[in-house]
Formats: C-alpha cells, structure tokens, sequence
C-alpha cells in the first residue's frame, strides 16, 4: 500500500508539470467515458431494466398468427389480434398459464367534470390485472361477475388521470363519470408507476370491463382483442409456445372457416415493448463503443509521445536497479489516474447528455421514465474508466519496458531506435483510429442519405395548410349510421364555413398512422387471382370532400358527391395500386368488388392516386375509399381541414363550430399534416441525430490524432530534416515527404475500414429506406473525406517544417 501511494503521489505530480498535456487527456477520456455512459444509460432504462411488475419474465403476450394475411408484420410472423371465443378455448384448454386476460384500447370521450376531454380506456377481462400482478393502490379491481353482459358499469383510474382531473382526493371512489355518454362508477385507484397498455404512443388512463355484446362473444371472426397471459412457475416460453400450437392446430381443425391456417405467437411482454427500437439502441451502443476505442487510441498516442520524451527518466531508473515491473506500474498508475479524472468529468458530461436525450427522444421511445445515471450506470462508468485506463496506458508501459540506457543516459536524452519504435506505434494507432472512424461515418453517411430519400418521398397529397383533429362519437348517443352521418355532415359544414377554411371532411383512417381497416375483397364476375384472395385491402369511409381536402389527384372517373347517401348505391374509389393489381391493364369504372365481410357490392366510380396514409417508409397498399354515409366505422372519425391561412389558428373557432353541433365532443390533439409528417420521422430523426453526432466527434478525435503523431514525427526528424535542406532539398520536397508519411497510414486505415464497414453496415440495413447497406457512393464519399481531412492535418505539420532553418537543425539534439 505504500508502494502504491508513492506512485500515486508522484504520478500526480508528474501530471501537474504537464497541464496541458493533462487537460488534453482527461478531456478527451471524459468525452469517450460520458458519451459511452450516457448511451449505456439509455440502454440500461429501455432494455436491460426489468419491467415494473412482479417476475416480468413470466408476462407473455399471446398473438394470433395470420401466416401473412394482415396484421403487423415481424420477422417470421404477423401479429393480429384474436376473438373471444378462440381467447376462451385457449384459457381452458391451456396448463402452462397461471392465468389470461384479455384486452384491447380505445380513445373514449370523458365528460361530467370540466371540458369533455378524449381519454385512453383499456377493456380488459377480469383477470387483467392478475397477469400483470398489480393491485390498486385504493379500492379494487374487477370481479369475475363484471365480466358479464350488461354488468360493470365500473371503472378504474389510472394515477395521472386521478391526480390531473381530480386533484388526488380519496373522495372520487364511489362517484360516476361518464365514458362515451355512459356512467361508470369509480371504484379503484392503479399505483403510479402502472398504465399498461400502451398503444401506438398512447398510454392507458382508465380500465373498464369487458362486458362486451353477445355478437362478439359468439362471432369467432371478431379479432380485435389482445391476449396476455402469466407462465405458471417453471414453465419455459418453449413449453408454452408448444402446447399453444397444438390447441390452435385442434381449433383450425374444429372450425377450419375462421381459424384454418391461423396458428399462436408468443412472446415475452418485454420485447413487446422494446423490440422497434431494440436494433437502433443496440446500433448506437456500437457507434459509442467505436468512439471509446478511437479515445483509447488518441490519449494512447498522447502518452506514447510523452513516454518517448521520458526516455531519459526511464534510463536513470533502470540504471538505478528500477525493474521492468516498476516502470510498467508507474506508468499504468498515471494512465489510470488520467482514466479517473476522466471518469469523474465524464460522469457529468453523461449526466447532461441523459437530459439531452430525453428532451430530444421522440415520444414514441419505449420506457422513457426509466432513463437515468443510477447505480448499474455508476458501475459501468467504473469499468469503462478502468478498462480504457489500461488499455491507452499499455502501449506506453511496453515501450517504456525497452530503454537503451547507455544511449538513454547521453546529453539527448533519446535515442534513434527508440525514436523509430515510437514512430512505428503511433502510424499503427492511427491505422486504427481511421479504420474505426470509417466505420460511423459510412453509417451516419447512410442513414443521412435514407433520411433524404423518405423526404423526398411524395405522400401523395399537400400537406400545406391542412389541419387534422381526431373526433369520436359515442355509440351510446349516436348508434346508429344515419344518426352519426347526419352529424359529421353537419360537423363539415359547421367547419367548411368558418373564415379561412376552404375546405373540410372526415375520414376514418388517421394520417400516416400504421393501423387501418382492412379486407379481402372479390371482383364480380372473375376468380381470384393468385394472391388475391389472401391479400388484405384497407377501406376508408371518407366525406365527400375528402380528396379535395387533402389534395389528392382524381386519375380516372369521379369523386364520391353529396349524392351518395345511405339509399343510394354503393360505390367505392380505389387508389391506383388497387387497380394495377386487380384490373391490370382493365378500365375499372363500373366494376363491381365486394369486401368479405360485407354483403353488399360496390361499384367503382374513381380512381384516385396512390398516397402514403401508412407512413414515407411504408410500402403504398391497395387502398379503397366508400362514403361515410353508406356505413361510418364505430364513431371514430378525424376532421381534416384545408386552410387559406396558418391552420393552428382556427383552433378556437374548430373549437366552438364542434360544440355548437354537441357540446359534449372532446376538442384536441389539433396537428397540421406537416406535422404529422416529422413525427412519423422523428424515431429516424433521433438515431439519425445521435449516430451524426458521434461519427463527428469520431472525426475530430481522428483528425487530432493524425495530427498530433505527424507533428511528433516531424519534431523527432527536426535533425534529418536540416540535413535535407542544407545538402539542397527544396521545401517542396520536404513537403511531399513529411505528407506521405502521414497518408501512408491513414490510407491503410481506410482500406481496413472499408473491409469492415461492408460486413457492419449490414447490421443498420433495417434503418434504412431506398439505400442499399453497401452503397458505393457513400463508401468513396466517405473514405475521400476521411483521406482529405488527413490531407489537411498532415500539412499543417508539413509546412512547419519547411520552415525549419538549416543552421538551427542541425544544432538539433
């Protein structure tokens, strides 16, 4: 131990007399320690920490499995939900499950205490609140008798929603609120930390039970619920998955019309939530790390040049009796004292860049409260800083462990061979710094050119000055179809008058959302087609000045008019992919196509262009349109509007115009399209910022430690040089050659590189959009880059010592 101290007294003092060699270091090491921590920290919240429920690994989700039917689609399979009673076989057929539930979420109209507000109601089944082991923090939960048709008018809060509307009082159990114009009685309080489920970015903020209509209990073609089930103790997610397939294979053999060549996906609750973003995170992780080798490369190089001037040091030492192992130890000791203060300053760095993070994460990030610098994040710190400590300090210990003492001991203080060794080893570490500098920047370089290729991207309409607003009318006080149509008329044209507004219509099918209705459909008077009969179409009632609205071309036949109305014909406009697809070269006005879930069939009036509804990065689907008052869906609608002036504001006068037709409607969530466009790119936004920002920084720290080895080398050859220049080199000559040794390895680093940025880049191809992986363009571009910023650090040292003066040269030692 007081070995030890002594080394770390003198270690300190010696990085005293070196302040801004000190600096330099501990600056760098904090940027590679605070970069590397903070991603960690992000990594940690989202996909290391367990989720807040007891033993989250037993928590599954229980998916139908459409063999590419429909639904979301993942690698190998498609995820949709199932019905009822397929549910109910399943949770009494089953011996691996502890217990199922089942639940779906939907947007529902809050009123009786303030403004009527639209509010995220989960319906789950009795046992819900069992799978995911939590209990209320006040009151209870559901019982098994509220399952029941026409039971449980009951509700439970979630804890925002409690504390936001009805300022934490105990009181609110007990009391009635009213969902979709229908009384609920409080009766629970969840704990804070609970709001599951969340969909598409939307979190729960209050649960009723599922005493849902005796059709859907008895249609086994229903699929719109989602199951989830706890694993009994014990029991393996392949045990599961195995007894699952055998009851899905029992029920398509029982009932082949709805269940023949559906089978059951499960999977565990946590990568259902984490599994989008999973690729992005892990791929930042690796850019960071990339970063922290380039770190211990560059205060590697610092440390080698100043081991080099130490050379003298070492030689008295030996001299003196002073082991290998000493020398080693000391040095080590002071590399590790630099890794230190860079720990201690990077764990501020990471700090900050946390909060930076968070601000700048696109809401749709997964477990956004779990992000924090806490006590996994300290560890990890710890290890980073011990690890880089001896890795940038072992090249210089070895080095320092072959001194020539007797050349060592002279006036000079160092010695030719040692000089030539040193320069060996700092072109090896800048082989290294630029092979792995190449390789973020061919990655930012290729997400920076997908992310212009998706804005490039024509949607299919004009977004300017267009405005959109989700509206949902109760089914309890507008049931039926002529009661909601005669309200969205009277909604448009309460809009379509207002100052400003040019034009206004209703939809059924949000924007550049990733869900839609959905279908097959049959052409009359033809069989299918290969691939026509399982491939799902979306349908959108729509108003008829929909298309006007948005902006979207009409290519054949008419829009939908004022004139098709519940008693008239049925007709429906298709979008060109439909019609490529299932009329080819036909003309298809006229035609008559019918949805397999509908009796009726619709006669084609239009043809309208492709848009991109499902999102820039999503592939155009057969789409098809029909007139919201023919048949609206469920009451969810979104008000768009086209504008002549700036859409945000006719917020208050949309406002008003909606109440004066039902004061009751929730009035929110007002977006122009344009914005709706940059949140549907913010998750590439976001890993596009971080990646181009770490790949700069990657660039700097390459650029500096280029320079600083060329401009050692030069001081080291200061004599050679003289002797050049005074024997008649000219400085160009000079020039040339002090250039050439610092391209040299950098020209290796970047074939190096290229090698294995062609097998990395693959691993990002599932972030990219219309840009191959192995784009050529942006490897030269890159790789040129990167030689040309060499190019410029190499010549700042270059001109200095064509500057050298002869006489002064070779007094040089």
């Amino acid at each position: 131990m007081n070995t030890l101290m002594q080394d770390l007294r003198y270690g300190l003092r010696m990085l005293a007399k070196s302040p801004g060699f000190t600096v330099v270091a501990v600056l760098i090491t904090a940027l590679g320690i605070g970069a590397s921590t903070a991603i960690f920290s992000v990594v940690n919240g989202v996909l290391l920490h367990g989720l807040p429920y007891p033993e989250p690994e037993r928590i599954t989700m229980i998916w139908d499995n459409d063999g590419g039917l429909c639904g979301v689609q993942m690698p190998g399979h498609h995820r949709h939900g199932g019905s009822y009673l397929n549910f109910r076989d399943r949770r009494e057929q089953n011996q691996v499950f502890a217990a199922m539930a089942l639940y779906w979420q939907a947007p529902s109209n809050f009123t009786g205490y303030g403004e009527p507000e639209e509010v995220a109601q989960a319906t789950v089944s009795a046992d819900f609140f069992s799978v995911m082991g939590v209990n209320p923090a006040q009151g209870r939960v559901f019982t098994p008798e509220e399952d029941q048709l026409g039971r449980g008018k009951v509700v439970v809060l979630s804890h925002a929603l409690w504390l936001r509307l009805f300022g934490g009082e105990a009181s609110v159990l007990g009391k009635t609120i009213f969902l979709n114009h229908e009384g609920f009685t409080v009766v629970g309080i969840m704990p804070p930390d609970f709001r599951f489920p969340e969909i598409r970015g939307q979190w729960t903020d209050l649960w009723v039970p599922l005493n849902i209509s005796a059709n859907f209990r008895q249609n086994r073609d229903w699929t719109c619920c989602r199951s989830i089930g706890r694993l009994k103790p014990g029991v393996s997610a392949g045990q599961a998955q195995a007894e699952m397939d055998v009851i899905a294979s029992n029920q398509a053999r029982q009932f082949p019309k709805e269940d023949e060549g559906w089978s059951v996906y499960l999977m565990p609750l946590h990568e259902e939530t984490v599994g989008d973003v999973r690729p992005a995170l892990l791929v930042l992780a690796g850019v960071v790390g990339f970063v922290l080798l380039i770190v211990c490369a560059n205060v590697a190089s610092l440390l080698l040049v100043r081991a080099s001037a130490r050379q003298k040091e070492f030689a008295i030492r030996v001299a003196l009796g002073a082991s290998r192992g000493q020398i080693v130890r000391q040095l080590l000791t002071e590399s590790l004292l630099l890794a230190a203060l860079g720990g201690v300053l990077g764990l501020v760095l990471a700090w900050l860049g946390v909060k930076a993070l968070i601000v700048l994460s696109p809401g749709s990030l997964p477990r956004l409260e779990e992000i924090r610098v806490d006590g996994r994040a300290l560890v990890f710190s710890l290890g980073i800083a011990l690890a880089t400590g001896l890795l940038f300090g072992l090249v210089p210990a070895w080095q320092a462990t072959r001194p020539d003492v007797q050349e060592g001991l002279k006036e000079g203080g160092q010695t030719t061979s040692g000089s030539r060794r040193t320069r060996r080893l700092g072109e090896l570490l800048v082989i290294i710094e630029v092979a792995l500098t190449l390789i973020p920047l061919i990655g930012a370089g290729l997400l920076i050119r997908s992310f212009m290729r998706l804005q490039q991207v024509d949607t299919g309409f004009a977004a300017e000055h267009v405005l959109t607003m989700p509206l949902r009318l109760p089914q309890s006080k507008y049931g039926k179809a002529q009661q909601a149509g005669q309200v969205v008329e009277q909604l448009v044209a309460r809009l379509e008058a207002l100052p400003g507004v040019q034009s206004a219509a209703v939809g059924s099918v949000n924007l550049l959302g990733k869900y839609a209705w959905d279908d097959s459909i049959s052409v009359e008077g033809r069989a299918p087609r290969p691939g026509e009969k399982d491939e799902m179409v979306s349908f959108d009632p729509v108003s008829p000045h929909y298309f006007r609205t948005l902006g979207v071309p009409l290519r054949a036949g008419r829009f939908l008019s004022e004139q098709d109305g519940a008693e008239t014909l049925p007709v429906v406009i298709i979008n060109e992919t439909l019609k490529r697809r299932y009329f080819g070269n036909e003309n298809p006005l006229g035609r008559r196509i019918k949805y397999s879930t509908d009796d009726r069939w619709f006669t084609v009036v239009g043809v309208v262009a492709d848009t991109r509804r499902a999102g820039l990065d999503a592939a155009v689907n057969p789409e098809s349109y029909w007139p919201i008052a023919q048949e609206p869906q469920d009451g969810s609608f979104f008000l768009i509007i086209r504008t002549a002036i700036d859409p945000l504001s006719l917020t208050n006068s949309m406002r008003e115009a909606i109440w004066s037709v039902d004061r009751e409607l929730p009035v929110a969530n007002f977006r122009t399209l344009d914005q709706l466009i940059a949140r549907s790119l913010a998750q590439r936004r976001f890993s596009l910022l971080l990646l181009s920002l770490f790949a700069v920084v990657a660039l700097s720290l390459a650029t500096a430690g280029i320079y600083g080895v060329i401009s050692y080398a030069v001081t080291q050859r200061t004599h050679e040089i003289g002797i050049r220049l005074a024997i008649g080199a000219q400085a160009s000559d000079v020039l040339r050659l002090v250039v050439r040794q610092g391209l040299t390895p950098v020209l290796i680093g970047v074939a190096v590189g290229l090698s294995a940025s062609r097998a990395l880049t693959r691993l990002i191809a599932g972030l990219l959009y219309g840009v191959s992986a192995s784009d050529p363009v942006i490897f030269l571009a890159v790789a040129l880059l990167l030689v040309a910023v060499a190019l410029v650090a190499s010549c700042i040292p270059a001109r200095r010592a064509t500057k050298i003066a002869p006489v002064i040269a070779l007094r040089h030692e």
